[in-house]
């Protein structure tokens, strides 16, 4: 890796890991902060693990620092052509709020492969969370409820609720989703 400097080789992964051992946190105190376990949280520390955008909100909140600066060096430690970054084989988003130090609002344009979802990750992270969908036609789960939703359908829910995203179509679902994290 030629012509890049150190920084630019520290994953998300070691970014969590370094601001939780400058803070001092355990391991334990974070899965109780966070409702992660600590072996999930432990594979995430040695990149065996991709966190999704809604894991590490909830991890930049118990740690107490701004999220944009995980992801942030997610982006930067992808291939910066496509300008997204693949956070699973079947799910990929692009920050669209780049550079939004301590900021509550924060947004994403979210593709997911055809009929995949988040390979089983759920999301729960303090907040409110606005999805348009732009293309396709996904199934959006906010706790027992289930919503269908095609182009030019939206929804907004607590994101403190447990939720996730499933493409039902054929083809690649583009998604604009905003975030407000108090």
């Amino acid at each position: 890796m030629a012509g890049k400097n150190s920084k630019d080789l520290v994953s998300v992964g070691a970014k969590i890991r370094n601001a939780r051992m400058e803070k001092n946190i355990s391991l334990d105190f974070l899965a109780n902060e966070t409702g992660f376990s600590t072996e999930y949280l432990k594979k995430i520390e040695s990149d065996r693990a991709i966190p999704p955008v809604g894991t590490i909100l909830q991890i930049a909140r118990a740690l107490d620092i701004d999220s944009a600066l995980f992801l942030r060096e997610q982006e930067n430690l992808t291939n910066r052509i496509t300008a997204t970054s693949k956070r699973t084989d079947n799910y990929a988003y692009e920050t669209l709020t780049p550079g939004v130090e301590r900021k509550h609002l924060k947004a994403f344009l979210v593709t997911i492969d055809p009929m995949q979802d988040h390979s089983g990750v759920g999301y729960q992270h303090e907040g409110e969370e606005f999805v348009y969908v732009l293309s396709g036609k996904v199934e959006v789960v906010v706790g027992d409820n289930v919503n269908i939703l095609e182009q030019g359908d939206s929804l907004a829910f607590n994101s403190g609720i447990r939720h996730n995203l499933r493409n039902l179509s054929d083809k690649t679902a583009r998604l604009l989703v905003v975030l407000y994290v108090p």
